[in-house]
């Protein structure tokens, strides 16, 4: 893509300045930044608080739903085999059914609750634990640098962050994701995107599946 596509505001991840369009549909702009290769949605594009929360709530995830816990057990089954027996954990961005934390809870494991909009306690965000886990939210997150270095702070040394969240692998197929067609996605990684992140971190860094990454904090 030549310069003229090329914009000069701070990539929400990396803070760096270039970012080149990626790809425009008639609803967003996606721009990549040249930097850590996330493609984002600049903030004109973004939702409410308000309208956020109402999309939210149409989302149908039950405790009782065993397709979605198929689906969690992708994240949790490699997770478990990281964590030592009687972890304490956080479920960061739960949702208003935590069926994640109850299948760690399940294996023995305790887990904090937190999601800004279904369990917003602030409390569980100043303590430390020896997982994070994290499905399907950090696509959502306007503030990932933020995010995700206060997460990363609040991991004790040899913890385990667990991240699910679908990656992008190349123009032509982001054109026709279904992943973009969420308003409330704004963050698309890729695993470029991940291996930047992971040295920025100094962490050991795992694909677990094709949207499972762990980190490990040395």
């Amino acid at each position: 893509m030549d310069g003229s596509n090329e914009l000069s505001f701070n990539c929400p991840l990396c803070r760096h300045l270039a970012a080149q369009l990626y790809h425009r549909d008639k609803f967003r702009s996606y721009y990549q930044c040249a930097n850590c290769a996330l493609v984002f949605v600049p903030p004109e594009f973004h939702l409410s608080p308000d309208e956020e929360r109402a999309y939210y709530d149409l989302h149908e995830n039950s405790l009782q739903d065993e397709g979605y816990r198929r689906f969690l057990g992708r994240c949790v089954t490699p997770l478990l085999n990281e964590l030592r027996p009687g972890s304490e954990g956080l479920d960061f961005g739960c949702g208003p059914a935590p069926l994640l934390a109850q299948m760690l809870t399940e294996a023995g494991h305790r887990v904090e609750l937190y999601d800004t909009y279904f369990a917003p306690n602030a409390g569980a965000m100043r303590r430390e634990y020896d997982f994070i886990v994290s499905t399907e939210v950090i696509e959502h997150l306007s503030a990932p640098r933020e995010e995700l270095q206060h997460l990363w702070g609040i991991l004790r040394p040899g913890g385990m962050m667990a991240l699910m969240t679908k990656l992008v692998l190349s123009p032509e197929r982001f054109t026709n994701w279904h992943y973009i067609r969420d308003p409330t996605h704004i963050c698309f990684f890729s695993q470029q995107t991940f291996r930047w992140l992971a040295g920025q971190l100094q962490a050991e860094l795992q694909f677990a599946d094709s949207d499972v990454i762990l980190l490990r904090k040395k």
